[in-house]
């Protein structure tokens, strides 16, 4: 070996010995992009914690648990809200193609501050108080989320093929946008029916 070939190996291992010392630093400094794209998940789980089990037939004053959550996989810290809204079966529910939400007026609430990789989930309780039937028509007079009533007049025809007044509790996930400087409908919004039996 000559000297130029022990020059080129002497400076090939101080490179890659100083690469190896500046790791820790250059990983602070450098953001290499994840493989998958960034988004935020929005679920609802029974009372079991399971995809199952959901609250279905529901009766006066008696109350029904579930799960609500939301996980932030933005790359970046994130403001929530989430409405929960109670409509009946002609009720418009939010329009994915048009990214546009639901008009029915909300009931509740949370307003939420994620970090990247961070994930919230809160029990819920949800109850009817007061109800009223007239012939062929249900109404809600009085409901509860989380032991706060709400007074309303949600009112369903009954259902004849299906047998019951049905109506459906949805959640709509809403993103803090920092360039409108406002809270905008994320597009995502999950699910349930609730039955009151004739």
């Amino acid at each position: 070996m000559n000297l130029n070939d022990y020059r080129t190996i002497f400076a090939a291992t101080t490179l890659l010995l100083i690469l190896i010392a500046t790791s820790p630093t250059l990983a602070v400094i450098v953001h290499v992009p994840k493989a998958s794209e960034p988004f935020s998940e929005l679920w609802v789980l029974g009372a079991n914690h399971t995809i199952e089990n959901y609250p279905y037939n529901i009766t006066l004053s008696q109350p029904t648990s579930f799960f609500l959550g939301v996980g932030n996989h933005l790359d970046r810290s994130a403001y929530y809200m989430v409405y929960v809204k109670l409509r009946n079966q002609t009720q418009p529910l939010p329009d994915s193609n048009t990214t546009t939400p639901s008009s029915v007026s909300p009931l509740y609430e949370f307003r939420l501050f994620l970090q990247d990789g961070q994930t919230w989930e809160d029990s819920m309780t949800f109850a009817i108080l007061n109800a009223s039937r007239l012939n062929n028509t249900a109404t809600l007079e009085r409901v509860s989320i989380n032991d706060v009533v709400f007074q309303g007049n949600y009112t369903t025809n009954f259902d004849v093929q299906n047998h019951g007044f049905f109506y459906q509790l949805f959640f709509e996930l809403w993103l803090y946008d920092a360039s409108s400087r406002e809270l905008q409908y994320h597009n995502r919004f999950v699910s349930f029916w609730l039955r009151l039996a004739r």
